[in-house]
């Protein structure tokens, strides 16, 4: 019988990390591209005003995505915690409660965004041409979200358990059916933002079906069981304690960044389309993300495992490929900046101020896998508060005052895109200076 399981507790990490990263490095990048795909319909077939109200709902459908894979950080540290120190019971008891947690929150986030989306989008000075479109699409777009948190929880229980193939596999099946119904829908059925909206909705729940398929019938420790789904209340507080950290955290960076946004606002209209055509920052993270998750699952197992030692060299694997793809990834997106912005713009003005982006860019990413990979140690510890604090104040209030000090004192482009690099390179140093406290405290094995 084929297995998907991978033992992390044991062999050469340099080979495990990575053939356990790149499914998870692919899953990120099929993501990325679904996604524009659905831009590019919708721009394409449906016009201007559609593809305006779509993307003004964008910082809010990351926000609610953000919440949702925080929370999973939480289920996935806990599970990989209990694989690791083979304590079935325990495991069983976290999958039951996860399951319930994922979908409640989903359900939440469902009926918060559905209920509030046209006062929200209207506190976010949305298009008045635009905006009852941007309501219809994000309710529509709201009724996926108990999918979403299913479709988190099964990924990071498979994932917990060294498994990042299936979940390759049934988000590239449900992201081509997205594909397929955005053609149709908007094209044949003229649904506009509503068929695109429906197309994730649809492909959505058919991957949440599919992964809560494997568990079902799964006979590992890890197996859902229907009669056995309940709120085990001291699993759901250990969930909470790393989850709810991890989704603030991410909520947080969403509101960072509009205030990095309406300080690119504040030049002319080139510079804005340039910053845009040069964003290659969904890429990259995503990219390094999948060393991140790695981290957080080699760490939490080997602590289970009660293999000290091995947590230092996964979290020095993991840092090392994080490193190198953003550095990799950094200089070849400049290197082809050319090219690469032709992609997004035929406008040579617009090419140039998107170079001044790419030329800070290229080598800011690889700093910041320093800050992420040490907060996934951390996490894979079990620590999840103490990190998301750090983070707030380094990579959000830090840039936040670089904006009102030494942005508004230069004001140039390149003083804002600085922010990044020094923001990660200071939350960095706190970062590891605290990963290495907690990893000391760490029995030995």
């Amino acid at each position: 019988m084929k297995t998907y399981k991978m033992d992390l507790c044991s062999g050469s990490l340099w080979k495990k990390v990575l053939i356990y990263s790149i499914p998870l490095m692919f899953s990120n990048i099929l993501q990325v591209l679904f996604n524009m795909s659905d831009i590019a319909v919708v721009g394409k077939f449906a016009g201007p005003i559609a593809l305006g109200a779509v993307g003004s709902t964008s910082i809010l459908v990351t926000l609610f995505t953000g919440l949702l894979i925080g929370l999973a950080s939480g289920v996935n540290a806990l599970a990989a915690l209990h694989i690791g120190s083979k304590n079935n019971k325990d495991l069983q008891e976290t999958v039951h409660t996860s399951v319930l947690l994922c979908f409640s929150m989903g359900v939440l986030i469902m009926a918060l965004g559905i209920v509030f989306a046209p006062a929200v989008l209207g506190a976010m000075h949305t298009k008045s041409e635009l905006i009852s479109d941007a309501v219809l699409y994000l309710r529509i777009y709201m009724l996926g979200m108990p999918a979403l948190g299913l479709y988190n929880f099964g990924n990071a229980v498979l994932s917990a358990a060294g498994d990042t193939r299936r979940p390759l596999y049934y988000l590239l099946f449900s992201g081509i059916i997205n594909v397929l119904l955005n053609l149709f829908f908007v094209i044949v059925c003229r649904w506009d933002v509503a068929g695109v909206a429906a197309a994730s909705v649809i492909s959505q729940y058919i991957s949440a079906i599919l992964i809560l398929a494997v568990l079902f019938r799964s006979r590992e420790g890890f197996g859902l069981r229907m009669r056995s789904i309940r709120l085990y209340p001291e699993k759901m507080r250990r969930i909470l304690r790393i989850g709810i950290p991890a989704a603030f955290q991410n909520g947080l960076f969403a509101i960072a960044n509009l205030f990095v946004q309406a300080s690119v606002n504040t030049f002319d209209h080139v510079m804005v389309e340039g910053n845009s055509a040069a964003n290659a920052d969904p890429l990259v993270y995503d990219m390094m993300a999948a060393f991140y998750t790695a981290c957080s699952s080699f760490i939490a197992q080997n602590l289970g495992a009660r293999k000290k030692e091995r947590i230092l060299k996964s979290f020095a694997v993991c840092l090392t490929y994080s490193f190198l793809i953003g550095l990799i990834i950094g200089v070849g997106i400049y290197v082809f900046r050319y090219p690469f912005l032709a992609l997004f713009t035929n406008e040579q003005a617009v090419v140039e101020a998107g170079i001044s982006r790419l030329s800070i860019m290229a080598l800011s990413y690889a700093v910041s896998a320093f800050m992420d990979c040490s907060i996934a140690a951390s996490r894979g510890l079990g620590k999840s508060v103490l990190p998301t604090v750090i983070v707030i104040m380094g990579s959000c209030v830090f840039r936040i005052l670089w904006i009102y000090t030494v942005f508004a004192w230069f004001q140039t482009i390149q003083s804002l895109y600085l922010l990044y690099i020094f923001s990660w390179s200071v939350t960095a140093v706190a970062e590891i200076l605290y990963f290495i406290a907690m990893y000391r405290k760490t029995p030995p094995g």
